[in-house]
C-alpha cells in the first residue's frame, strides 16, 4: 500500500490555513471558497490547531455564539494528531476511524507539508484495490 507521501505526489501538497485569532466567519467563507472541510490554523509555520465544519457546528451553531465575534482558537482542535510522509495508507485509515476525525496534517519535521482527509485515504485504498483485481484478472486470463 502507497504512504502519505505518494498521495501528497498525486493529489497536491497546498494547504489551506487560517491564523487562530481570525474570526471564525471568515474561517468558513475561507472553507467554502475553496471547497474544504477543514482548515490548519498556524500561527505563522507553526501548527497549533484545526478548525472543521465539525468544530463550527458544534462549538458556534449549536452553542448560539457569533461567527464574526468568536476567534478561531476557541473553537479549533488543539494539538492536532499528525502524520509524517512516510506513514502507510492503512495507519492513517486507522489513526482517522480509531480518533473519529477526518483530517490528518502531514508533517515533516516541525514544517507542515500538505494536508490529507478520510477521502484521500478511501480514494488511495480503491485504487489500489482496483491495480490488484486489474494484476490478478491478466494473471488469471494469461
Amino acid at each position: 500500500m502507497s504512504q502519505v507521501k505518494h498521495l501528497l505526489e498525486s493529489k497536491g501538497s497546498t494547504v489551506f490555513s487560517i491564523a487562530p485569532d481570525a474570526p471564525v466567519l471568515e474561517a468558513i467563507k475561507h472553507m467554502a471558497e475553496h471547497r474544504i472541510g477543514a482548515l490548519l490554523v498556524m500561527r505563522g509555520d507553526q501548527l497549533v490547531g484545526v478548525m472543521s465544519e465539525r468544530d463550527y457546528a458544534r462549538k458556534v451553531i449549536l452553542q448560539g455564539r457569533s461567527s464574526s465575534q468568536t476567534a478561531v482558537s476557541d473553537i479549533m482542535s488543539s494539538e492536532p494528531l499528525t502524520v509524517g510522509p512516510d506513514t502507510d495508507v492503512f495507519d492513517c485509515m486507522r489513526l482517522c476511524t480509531d480518533s473519529r476525525i477526518r483530517h490528518l496534517p502531514v508533517v515533516e519535521g516541525k514544517r507542515v507539508i500538505g494536508v490529507i482527509s478520510i477521502g484521500d485515504l478511501v480514494k488511495a485504498v480503491i485504487d489500489a484495490q482496483a491495480e490488484q483485481i486489474e494484476h490478478l484478472q491478466r494473471y488469471i486470463t494469461s
